[in-house]
């Protein structure tokens, strides 16, 4: 399938008018706004985000750490333990959860939505050193990751200026309308999963899915919306020595069903962190817990996703490909007591006699 790169469409213009965002939501699949969320207070956000990586060691010492200047040294990703460590000590800042909260989005979506609407307790951080291209989150649809149903949003905002080169956000103009998950497959990047998008083009309802990748040059304070069966993907960060920093915050109907495994901190699953700890320096509790307010349904994690991955890894590892045998030896490390760590460390062995 041939790709072309062209511009987001901006909504600033409809924003009063909920049919026509209506409409762009279900005609393309998304809605992006300039500025909706307030640039002065994500600025603050950032610095408070970019010291704390500063302290872990992952910007150059001595710059002005809302510079966002990656030291190489430190690189590292999601699977790695040495980026969870740091992680989990900005996943801890206050500001970064109550974010989720604002009213200009929450309202927003309520509006679009037509009723209320919660903020999913796992908030996530996409934290990417420059350079590192092979480790850029893959072509994929988040239900296959955050699962509950096919209508929850996903909220994506750049936390600074965000220009092409730096690895923001793009979409597939239409591709939600497929109406399905679509089969995936193991990947290197955030989630370890990718589709295949040529192999899915007759699942369309008009025959094929489109070929046209929409993207920006994100300002702070932009906004991207999307449901759940978008097919998008980050950019490469191709600069030469900044961090991209941008959140992800997920959004669903109160009383329609969660996924279990979003009631808990991200990333939480690959190094311990407890509610507790994440709230323990706040000072304010009025967005702690909150979700336990509502009822609601909570489901099972779907494991075939990444079971499948798992699998598809280990069969890549045993021909050669060394990127399967990178995943496979950061699941050996980070959690060898698990099924899938034990059979991670026993295929690597094998390979190594």
């Amino acid at each position: 399938m041939p790709e072309t790169l062209a511009e987001l469409l901006v909504s600033n213009d409809a924003i009063d008018d909920v049919p026509e965002l209506q409409r762009r939501l279900d005609q393309d699949g998304y809605l992006f706004f300039r500025r909706l969320l307030d640039p002065d207070e994500l600025s603050k956000m950032r610095r408070e985000m970019l010291t704390v990586m500063q302290a872990g060691g992952w910007l150059v010492k001595g710059t002005d750490p809302i510079d966002g200047i990656a030291d190489p040294a430190a690189r590292s990703t999601e699977g790695d333990l040495e980026y969870t460590d740091v992680y989990h000590e900005v996943y801890k800042i206050q500001s970064f959860h109550e974010i989720a909260h604002r009213p200009e989005v929450l309202t927003l979506l309520e509006r679009i939505r037509g009723c209320r609407m919660m903020p999913q307790p796992q908030k996530v951080a996409r934290l990417w050193f420059p350079k590192f291209t092979e480790h850029t989150t893959p072509i994929h649809q988040d239900f296959v990751h955050f699962q509950g149903t096919f209508d929850n949003l996903t909220c994506w905002s750049p936390v600074g200026d965000c220009p092409r080169e730096l690895g923001g956000l793009a979409v597939l103009r239409g591709s939600h309308k497929v109406d399905r998950v679509l089969e995936h497959h193991f990947s290197l990047g955030a989630g370890s999963l990718i589709v295949d998008t040529d192999a899915h083009e007759e699942l369309a309802p008009d025959g094929e899915l489109q070929t046209e990748w929409l993207t920006t040059d994100y300002e702070i304070g932009d906004t991207l919306i999307f449901p759940a069966l978008t097919i998008h993907k980050a950019l490469p960060n191709l600069t030469e020595d900044r961090l991209r920093v941008s959140l992800d915050n997920r959004y669903q109907r109160v009383g329609d069903p969660i996924a279990e495994h979003m009631l808990n901190p991200h990333l939480s699953s690959m190094s311990p962190l407890s509610w507790d700890e994440v709230y323990a320096d706040w000072d304010s509790d009025e967005f702690q817990y909150y979700w336990k307010k509502f009822d609601t349904p909570v489901l099972p994690k779907i494991t075939e996703y990444l079971d499948k991955a798992f699998d598809e890894a280990v069969e890549l590892a045993q021909g050669g490909d060394d990127r399967a045998k990178l995943h496979l030896r950061r699941l050996a490390i980070r959690d060898p007591e698990s099924d899938l760590g034990q059979t991670a460390a026993t295929v690597l062995a094998a390979l190594a006699e």
